[in-house]
């Protein structure tokens, strides 16, 4: 038996990750639908996008260290399993309560995606895997864009229940290409959990580990950032009707694409540590070019959007490159270094999307909202440069 982990196809893992995506947003159309259909407020369906963010928050936690456990693909495969299960339970649900119970449920599918990374790890070298996950954050990126028009679509022929019935459709389908296609790629699985509980501390205690989640964190919080406050700037100083409003919010995630194709053409010709310092000062310069333009006067919808763009550049080129860094630091913990790195990424993004929708005023609102989003690039910036920095002393100790 050759002791290299078979290397599942990119489609596969692609369609994993895209999957782990799409449930958030599909069936955003239709929630006044599903308030009117289920006879409740409007706010109580909302309530499955909390729901289901707080559980997939909770879950990156586990599914990490059960994949480090019990091996990738059995946690994979029940994860699809469950998900089809709760999806077909959202799609008959007779009521809010259940489909809210069910859509809470299907939050298991989202820690795929830290498992796929683990999986890209294991059968890869660092700079290799980068080149890999910006294949994936590129489907990462487009599911969420296309997820709201087609389940808006599916609504209007076939009502609100056709989104998760194409949920149970594409679960079945990845869960036969996994099948097929997901060996097991783990090969340093621990023997018990708490043989891994006790190795938590080198994870945690790792400058490293911190270095590449902390650029993480603040790279994703100067995205969100801008989807909480950019609305209101250009609501404050520009007359943009929501289609408008809406083309323009996608600039951020186009440059996200763009950001991850080209991490995923050249990341294995470079150090990952480059590439992350690279990227963060792409980012701080869209947003000092933005704050140029702003204190000289240019008053055009583009002076606000076009440096936020920028960001979203460096955003696409940091995420493949510190999602394989962090998972390299401790190579028989990838799964749990994975979830956790994801867990933190998650919450940095809220904390930052809770500060600028704080601090954002009537009249200085651009203002504000390139503060906040410079702040938060620039944290990620000196996370990226200490990264740099660690990198090159675990290297001289005589490190992998």
């Amino acid at each position: 038996m050759s002791r290299t982990p078979h290397k599942p196809h990119l489609a596969t893992l692609i369609l994993l990750s895209a999957l782990g995506i799409l449930p958030i947003n599909i069936f955003l159309p239709s929630l006044t639908n599903m308030a009117s259909e289920f006879g409740v407020e409007y706010g109580l369906v909302g309530l499955s996008l909390a729901a289901y963010a707080g559980v997939s928050a909770c879950l990156q936690v586990v599914m990490g260290p059960l994949s480090d456990r019990f091996g990738r693909r059995p946690v994979v495969l029940c994860g699809l399993g469950i998900f089809v299960a709760a999806s077909i339970g959202c799609a008959i649900a007779p009521d809010a309560w259940t489909f809210l119970a069910c859509r809470m449920v299907q939050a298991v599918i989202a820690p795929t995606y830290a498992v796929t990374l683990a999986v890209i790890r294991d059968t890869t070298s660092r700079e290799q895997a980068a080149s890999r996950i910006g294949y994936v954050t590129m489907a990462w990126a487009i599911a969420p864009m296309l997820g709201p028009s087609f389940g808006g679509l599916l609504d209007e022929m076939f009502g609100w229940r056709a989104s998760f019935w194409f949920l149970v459709v594409f679960g079945v389908v990845v869960f036969v290409l996994c099948w097929v296609d997901l060996r097991e790629t783990n090969r340093n699985r621990t023997k018990t959990m708490t043989e891994q509980f006790r190795a938590y501390p080198e994870v945690l205690s790792s400058g490293r580990f911190w270095a590449y989640a902390l650029c993480m964190a603040f790279s994703v919080g100067a995205f969100y950032a801008f989807l909480a406050g950019a609305p209101f700037a250009a609501g404050s100083d520009f007359d943009l009707s929501p289609a408008a409003l809406g083309i323009y919010m996608g600039s951020i995630t186009g440059g996200f694409m763009f950001g991850s194709f080209l991490s995923a053409r050249f990341a294995s010709r470079f150090q990952l540590t480059h590439t992350l310092i690279v990227a963060r000062l792409i980012a701080c310069f869209g947003l000092l070019l933005g704050l140029f333009l702003y204190f000289v006067g240019v008053d055009h919808v583009t002076a606000l959007f076009g440096p936020c763009m920028l960001v979203g550049l460096s955003n696409g080129l940091t995420m493949p490159s510190a999602n394989a860094g962090v998972i390299s630091v401790h190579m028989k913990l990838t799964g749990t270094a994975a979830g956790l790195a994801s867990a933190i990424a998650v919450a940095g993004g809220a904390a930052m999307s809770s500060i600028a929708g704080t601090v954002l005023t009537q009249g200085h609102a651009r203002l504000e909202l390139f503060l906040v989003m410079l702040c938060s690039a620039a944290i990620a910036l000196a996370a990226a440069v200490c990264a740099h920095r660690l990198e090159r002393r675990h290297t001289e100790a005589g490190g992998p």
